[in-house]
């Protein structure tokens, strides 16, 4: 792993000398090109270089010229340095550190910040339309004659707004422009955002929350990094809190970027964003249109854009002046990428920090044991916010015991559970029934033979989806049209649904309470902001008084009226022997928990589970969170697992078992051995096949004194793969499938 406080360099400027220029693919390293002698480059810019028989855009990478032996007449000239601002030494630092540690090429990571080629073409300049001073002959029609007269003392206009105001077609107006009637005339680009008023008064804050808004207010003055964790039961406000810490930033002249795990969860930040700053910020997410993408990433670049809200990629946009990092959420596992380049983005978003001199908020009401970590290590700053806002009260938790208390044969909502949502919905309140699985059914089977729907290019059920008539793999997106008969057997009417999924939840909620008003909620049907824009609006306005939903409901949204959540499988989570299973489960749950009861009618929790004697619904049920972390960070520093020990995983995959077994075997041939770490495999992944390919997994045990990259490197380098095999490295692992 690279130092952390290695630099860039000084900037430099070049002209007709070589410099390196990093392309953004997966090579070794950056190539040599000349500059002309008319050209300056400086470390960052964006250069235009030619590349075999194509052209590809790149950056000048710091350091000078590799001097690889490559004589000054063999080398090719730079083709062009674009007009778009040069990345920042803060942002080619970040990148050269993401690389070391990700075990990536260094342009494979430039990639990510290079997400939008149309952002290097030269913006197509905006013409508008004056009226001639001196008009040619020409026959004027009734038509031509109205749209002169729009232009008689009116400043100029676009093609599309001055046909609107002729009643004409917009071939009306380019004929007289034909014709030399009008003038072109460039118009300068408006600007797409408005900048946030940083000076705009907030809500009034409680004591608790200006103490912590004060504190994060001072780090953001001094321009120093520092890493915060701003850790605060649910509704206790921590939004309004890192706001202040975000005017301030502003109030600078700085940028900020706020991430967001859940691209559903912008509707209600945005909303409240507004509020407090009078107007929304830019956002950087999947759904954006290419357009809105390049105009993004264009106004980061040249810095008219402030402040940015979005996904995990919004960490790799091109900033130049950061003055804070926000990560809300930060201990959602949305944060880490499983493909491409493997990370987490909240650990790089802390790198990012440090190399920006900017501080850091880690927001949340259930910080990451490795964020807990840090805080009792005392390398991160700790801000508490331990009651909800104004007069809303935690909800009360109770737990039901299903092997004392089960539903009815077929069902699986509790009769405690049956009875407090019917009490709810009658009381004119609202509800959540909460059950992580989407779908109607997880299992398919066929009464006749036993049969079980699968995914032809992955080891995994096919799961139903009633709804939309069709079974669907969840890993590869394999989906068909539901069978009619058994494929294996063609028994007629023998496919049983096994389990239940949200639809099968929600079919059960019509025997319960038939007037129920209610809307399921996946990321099938929750697909992007608008989405979930119109969704917060139902359920404000009142047009829905019960969601069935999994995750994605399960944190950020603020619903006055939602009173009761009905966890309906919370063993689910605990399955499968994953290392943070049951961190998950309590985070998953205290979120979702934390939806009831945040506003002035009390709140309950009711939690199913065939487990209630474990620590983790023990912890729910008493809301003795300490106490869990406590027990949780025992366990793992006594089996040296993280945040106490290194894990890094080699995934290797291929297009049939035999070789996907013969090269693992070889690799496993020559993994190294050494003091403080082991490598465990190779082992079939729990999804041995994935998308059609093969897998094997390896993993790295090491102690916190030893560099888990190193080792790889060792281990890796010089080794030759078929060029069938694909072999990923991911460090820090959260996913063991």
């Amino acid at each position: 792993m690279p130092d952390l406080t290695t630099t860039a360099g000084d900037l430099f400027t070049s002209t007709g000398h070589r410099v390196k220029v990093l392309l953004p693919l997966p090579l070794e390293g950056p190539y040599d090109y000349r500059v002309p002698p008319d050209e300056i480059v400086e470390p960052g810019s964006f250069v235009l270089v030619p590349l075999g028989r194509t052209e590809r855009i790149g950056v000048v990478w710091p350091g000078g010229a590799s001097d690889d032996g490559v004589a000054e007449e063999k080398l090719k000239d730079i083709i062009a340095v674009l007009d778009t601002p040069p990345l920042a030494t803060d942002s080619l630092d970040f990148i050269d550190w993401a690389a070391g540690y990700t075990m990536n090429p260094p342009g494979v990571v430039l990639r990510m910040a290079m997400s939008v080629p149309s952002a290097f073409e030269a913006p197509k300049p905006r013409i508008a339309y004056r009226r001639a001073e001196s008009l040619p002959e020409l026959r004027l029609t009734p038509a031509r004659q109205r749209v002169l007269e729009v232009l008689v003392d009116g400043p100029p206009r676009f093609a599309a707004e001055l046909a609107y105001e002729a009643g004409v077609g917009t071939s009306v107006v380019k004929g007289l422009v034909k014709l030399g009637a009008l003038i072109e005339v460039p118009v300068a680009p408006q600007a797409l955002w408005r900048p946030p008023d940083a000076g705009r008064p907030g809500p009034h804050l409680s004591t608790p929350q200006e103490t912590a808004a004060a504190d994060l207010r001072a780090k953001v003055s001094t321009g120093q990094f520092s890493v915060t964790v701003l850790d605060g039961v649910t509704g206790s406000g921590k939004t309004e809190v890192y706001f202040e810490a975000v005017a301030a930033a502003l109030a600078e002249g700085r940028q900020v970027v706020v991430l967001l795990p859940e691209i559903a969860l912008s509707a209600q930040w945005l909303q409240r964003f507004e509020a407090r700053f009078g107007t929304k910020p830019a956002e950087w997410h999947s759904d954006l249109t290419q357009a809105k993408r390049r105009d993004t990433w264009r106004a980061v670049a040249s810095g008219d854009i402030r402040i940015v809200v979005g996904a995990r990629s919004a960490l790799h946009l091109p900033y130049h002046q950061l003055g804070l990092i926000v990560v809300d959420e930060e201990h959602d596992h949305a944060f880490k990428q499983e493909d491409g380049t493997i990370y987490h983005a909240r650990d790089l978003a802390v790198v990012r920090a440090r190399y920006a001199s900017c501080p850091i908020v880690l927001v949340s009401a259930t910080p990451s044991l490795e964020t807990w970590a840090n805080v009792d290590a005392g390398k991160y700053g700790h801000l508490h916010l331990p009651e909800r806002h104004g007069a809303a009260q935690l909800p009360s938790v109770e737990l039901v015991d299903m092997r004392k208390d089960p539903p009815p044969r077929q069902c699986w909502l509790s009769p405690r559970l049956r009875d407090a949502l019917s009490e709810t919905l009658d009381d004119g309140c609202q509800a959540i029934l909460f059950l992580n699985r989407r779908g109607y059914a997880p299992l398919t089977l066929c009464r006749a033979c036993g049969h079980r729907l699968e995914c032809p290019h992955c080891t995994a059920w096919l799961v139903e989806h009633r709804l939309a008539s069709r079974v669907s793999c969840h890993h590869c997106g394999h989906s068909v049209p539901m069978p009619s008969t058994c494929p294996k057997c063609g028994a007629e009417a023998s496919l049983a649904a096994c389990g239940p999924g949200v639809e099968r939840i929600a079919e059960e909620v019509l025997d319960v309470v038939p007037g129920a008003r209610y809307e399921i909620v996946t990321s099938d049907t929750l697909y992007g902001p608008g989405a979930a824009a119109a969704f917060v609006d139902r359920v404000i306005s009142g047009e829905i008084n019960l969601i069935v939903g999994t995750q994605i409901v399960a944190k950020g949204y603020h619903f006055p009226d939602l009173t009761l959540v009905g966890v309906v499988d919370a063993d689910l989570g605990l399955r499968g022997g994953d290392l943070r299973a049951a961190e998950r489960t309590y985070q998953l749950l205290h979120q979702v928990a934390g939806r009831a009861g945040r506003a002035d009618r009390p709140g309950r929790v009711i939690v199913q589970t065939y487990n209630p004697e474990a620590a983790v619904m023990q912890a729910i049920a008493d809301g003795d969170r300490e106490a869990f972390l406590r027990s949780e960070a025992e366990q793992r520093r006594a089996a040296g697992m993280p945040p106490f020990g290194r894990l890094a995983a080699v995934i290797l995959s291929a297009p049939d078992a035999v070789t996907a077994d013969s090269v693992s075997q070889a690799l496993a041939a020559t993994a190294p051995h050494g003091p403080g770490f082991q490598i465990l495999g190779p082992a079939p992944a729990p999804l041995a096949i994935l998308r059609g390919r093969h897998r094997r997994r390896f993993l790295v045990k090491a102690e916190r004194s030893v560099n888990p990259q190193k080792v790889l490197h060792a281990w890796l380098d010089g080794i030759r793969v078929p060029s069938s095999v694909r072999l990923n490295i991911d460090i820090d692992p959260y996913s063991f499938l």
